[in-house]
């Protein structure tokens, strides 16, 4: 009785295709003390139906960016210095469309602007780009028009640093519309543009492009079982 060696294979996967750039708008005030040495902090316990696995994920990409500029978070059994508070909310805003399928030039988005046309009478210019200004049905075919619903999510995030004593030094918000659907693909550019620059200039508003790299997967594939002859 004789077994077949096999081999395990890697395939590797390429998630998202390519980079995706999210633009934010950000507006930050802070009372920042120049002399500040200790910045050991806590974060605000969230409140009810905020405390999710979600918020406590976001809770890491702002220690994240905060250890980058010094700060350090204290245990539970250390006493801080500062409190740090966030909150964030998605909103859907559907948009109605209509796209219009053309026969013979396929589908567009409805839209007037010049363009050049060919009709019965030779070459020419129309205020509708995509349409024959003189339309035959009979050569051409029958428009079709299709409504469809197209989404946009408006996003905002808001981060405080707050000391103990009740003092307020920063409070930036940054928001953002996109058409990306996932909150945790976006959140962590809207975190890292939070603090950009920080503390930044007092009150002046701000638009940070963030790029963010599509991610790599590695799948190992299972050996099959041995096969007897």
């Amino acid at each position: 009785m004789k077994y077949l060696a096999t081999l395990a294979t890697a395939a590797v996967l390429l998630l998202s295709g390519c980079a995706t750039t999210i633009s934010s708008n950000v507006t930050a005030f802070n009372d920042w003390p120049a002399d500040i040495q200790d910045k050991a902090y806590a974060f605000e316990a969230p409140q009810g139906a905020d405390d999710t696995l979600e918020y406590r994920n976001y809770q890491v990409l702002v220690a994240n960016e905060l250890s980058k500029l010094g700060f350090h978070q204290v245990s539970d059994n250390q006493q801080p210095k500062l409190l740090v508070g966030m909150k964030f909310f998605t909103i859907d805003h559907p948009v109605r469309v209509l796209q219009t399928e053309d026969p013979f030039m396929g589908p567009y988005w409805g839209g007037p602007y010049y363009g050049r046309y060919y009709g019965r009478y030779g070459w020419g210019y129309s205020r509708w780009a995509y349409r024959p200004f003189f339309y035959d049905p009979f050569f051409y075919g029958p428009t079709r028009v299709e409504e469809r619903v197209k989404h946009q999510y408006q996003r905002q995030l808001r981060v405080t640093i707050n000391s103990t004593s009740g003092r307020k030094l920063y409070d930036v918000t940054v928001q953002n519309t996109s058409s990306v659907q996932a909150t945790p693909h976006v959140m962590p550019a809207l975190v890292q543009s939070a603090f950009t620059g920080f503390p930044g200039q007092n009150g002046v508003p701000r638009t940070i492009d963030i790029t963010i790299e599509p991610k790599t997967e590695t799948m190992q594939a299972a050996a099959p079982a041995p096969k007897a002859n």
